[in-house]
């Protein structure tokens, strides 16, 4: 028997909002974190292990709590984890300026973004099965809210009031967020059967779920190695103070915000999936291959805007097709293992540019990870279009049925 909650009892702009506030409290240090470590004493290639292990330790962590929250059925607890650790993670760099202690405070922060498994299923669950993408472009929409809102304050904090604002700012979001959290509405079929081992080696071999986690690695590695990387520090070059900083992470990610409503609730039924993703793809590497040829801050921050509408089209579509095929009771393993897989491009990216600028250059590292994100195109249209039902209007749950070329 489900749960009696009426759609109207599931408090949704509650959830929406104790979301913002997760992203925003995650999010403060993003703008100046690797430009701050540097300025502590780390290399290139150390700042970018720092950010990388970020997506590390998700990688690590988010098949586990999505089998565990299956198993269990239980995700408003692991939201409030989450929430727990983002605050822990934001108080302790304002304890210290040791790098290892920094490197785990990063590896805490990525416990805490491990949830987002929980949040994205537990959202899911409000909706109809054939909702799933208007779902996803939901909650993706105050995802990039509160990423842009952290940003931007978390800058301004920064240029008025010195580096560890910052993160102090983020930590008194996250307490919060954490406070709302215990009012959000828990939903589960009570009557679902745990999920067994047979079932998560059916979710890990699932070729739709490995497809898209595959294309996920390599948005990841993308966006980790640029707007949540080194794109501010290639801004420092060009003049840019830690407000300045701030201000283009936020006009890089207020685009992805407005994508995101417009491709998961809108472009794809009309478009295609396939084609949303694709588009994406483009977008993101073309203007990443841009940024080394910039000599103005000002243009830089037009670039990386197109880029995040880029990012917006990609990201919750290939969320929403690694669960949207899947019963209720593997969805949150489903989406482990999606989250899990591309946390491989979050380390990875960053790790590159780090690397790149030790060895190459930066302007360097920018143009090889823009071609990667033009060839991910290229690849995706050859990969999605042999999986079963992507690419298909989703125009089709409302009696039409049209295909994309």
């Amino acid at each position: 028997m489900r749960s009696d909650i009426q759609p109207a009892n599931y408090r949704v702009p509650l959830f929406c909002a104790v979301t913002l506030l997760f992203w925003f409290s995650m999010y403060t240090c993003v703008p100046i974190l690797t430009a701050y470590v540097e300025s502590v004493g780390a290399s290139n290639k150390m700042a970018g292990l720092i950010v990388g292990m970020y997506g590390l330790s998700q990688m690590l962590l988010r098949i586990p709590v999505g089998i565990l929250s299956d198993r269990i059925h239980k995700r408003k607890l692991f939201i409030m984890i989450g929430l727990l650790f983002s605050t822990l993670s934001g108080a302790g760099i304002l304890l210290t300026h040791d790098l290892n202690w920094i490197l785990f405070l990063r590896v805490a922060a990525g416990i805490a973004a491990s949830t987002w498994v929980d949040f994205t299923i537990l959202f899911a669950s409000y909706y109809a099965n054939d909702e799933t993408t208007r779902a996803m472009g939901t909650i993706a929409v105050n995802n990039s809210l509160g990423q842009m809102l952290g940003i931007l304050c978390g800058g301004w904090f920064a240029d008025q009031y010195g580096w560890e604002s910052a993160f102090l700012i983020g930590a008194a979001v996250g307490l919060v967020g954490m406070a709302g959290s215990f009012f959000i509405v828990e939903k589960f079929d009570d009557q679902a059967a745990p999920i067994t081992l047979q079932g998560i080696q059916e979710v890990a071999s699932d070729r739709t779920l490995l497809t898209v986690s595959f294309l996920s690695i390599l948005f990841q590695m993308l966006t980790f190695a640029t707007v949540f990387g080194f794109t501010p520090v290639f801004a420092q070059s060009l003049g840019a103070t830690k407000l300045d900083m701030g201000l283009l992470t936020f006009c890089s990610t207020l685009p992805t915000a407005l994508a995101s409503w417009i491709g998961g609730r809108h472009l794809a039924r009309k478009l295609g999936e396939r084609r949303v993703i694709i588009l994406g793809f483009i977008l993101s590497g073309l203007f990443t291959v841009f940024i080394p040829f910039t000599s103005s801050l000002w243009f830089l921050i037009v670039t990386q805007s197109l880029a995040g509408f880029g990012r917006g089209f990609t990201s919750p579509v290939l969320m929403s097709l690694c669960i949207k095929h899947m019963v209720p009771e593997k969805r949150a393993t489903a989406m482990g293992f999606y989250q899990a897989i591309y946390g491989l491009g979050m380390f990875m990216g960053p790790l590159f540019m780090g690397a790149a600028g030790d060895w190459l250059t930066l302007r360097e590292g920018f143009v090889i990870v823009g071609l990667l994100g033009c060839v991910t195109a290229l690849l995706g249209q050859v990969m999605l279009r042999k999986l079963p039902g992507i690419g298909i209007s989703l125009s089709i749950a409302s009696g039409t049925s049209s295909k994309n070329a």
